[in-house]
């Protein structure tokens, strides 16, 4: 037995005591990592959060994140790594011919087996300098099994160009909003709709933007309500969270 359902189920259905279901998993044989040295690689992500562990690439060497992604690729189909430069895609590239690069995102994606899409999730940018972000939104929640639709360039400073969209907003199931400057548009976007709104701050703005934490300030004191608010250009963290809500329906059927 080296399934811990299978032994949590047994103590359930008093087929095992608890100090035997105890001993069974201290002797499970996968203890769901792989130890690279300077990685832990998590096998189990999938099963804990419905999609495989993610590469952070910022900061490790092509070499290793080359290494990674063959150590998840022996449990998993569709990978995803992320802040990747040119030169850790192409040591990537060299190594695996069916990765693909989106140079705005810095993304690199590996999918052998697309998931069915279900849903949609919109995400609206204020401005085009928001890009990078919004690219890095939507690669990653088409790669876990969304419809994904984009609405660029739709900011406050000229709001008409959103009112002129309103069926868009009205036809998602999540909405991310991507933002710079004073991060005014996610307010204004939850204002309208009766569905869960996903606030991304984005560095882009003049010298009191702060790198960002001026609109991370304003998104977080919204008044609308039903706006949830992630990190400072965390485009994979808006799209994890916006796939767990928009393939809730699907999973419960």
């Amino acid at each position: 037995m080296n399934d811990l359902k299978e032994i949590l189920l047994r103590v359930k259905n008093n087929e095992i005591t608890v100090n035997e279901a105890e001993k069974l998993i201290k002797n499970l044989k996968d203890p769901g990592y792989e130890d690279l040295g300077y990685a832990k690689v998590d096998h189990h992500r999938e099963k804990r959060r419905g999609f495989p562990e993610v590469v952070f690439c910022q900061g490790k060497t092509p070499e290793q994140v080359v290494e990674i992604v063959k150590t998840l690729l022996k449990h998993h189909k569709n990978i995803l790594a992320t802040r990747a430069d040119d030169k850790i895609f192409k040591k990537v590239s060299d190594k695996f011919k069916d990765a693909r690069y989106n140079k705005i995102a810095k993304t690199i994606i590996i999918e052998k087996e697309p998931l069915p899409k279900v849903g949609k999730i919109l995400i609206v940018s204020a401005g085009t300098s928001d890009l990078p972000v919004v690219e890095e939104v939507k690669e990653s929640a088409s790669l876990m099994g969304n419809n994904v639709e984009v609405l660029v360039d739709v900011g406050v400073a000229g709001i008409h160009r959103l009112f002129g969209n309103l069926d868009k907003l009205e036809s998602a199931r999540v909405i991310v909003v991507v933002a710079g400057m004073d991060g005014a548009l996610p307010s204004v976007v939850a204002g309208l709709v009766d569905k869960p709104v996903i606030a991304v701050p984005t560095s882009v703005g003049y010298g009191a933007n702060f790198n960002g934490l001026a609109p991370l300030l304003t998104m977080l004191n919204n008044c609308s309500g039903g706006i949830g608010v992630v990190n400072i250009n965390n485009g994979f963290g808006a799209a994890h969270l916006a796939s767990l809500i928009n393939r809730l329906e699907s999973i419960e059927k």
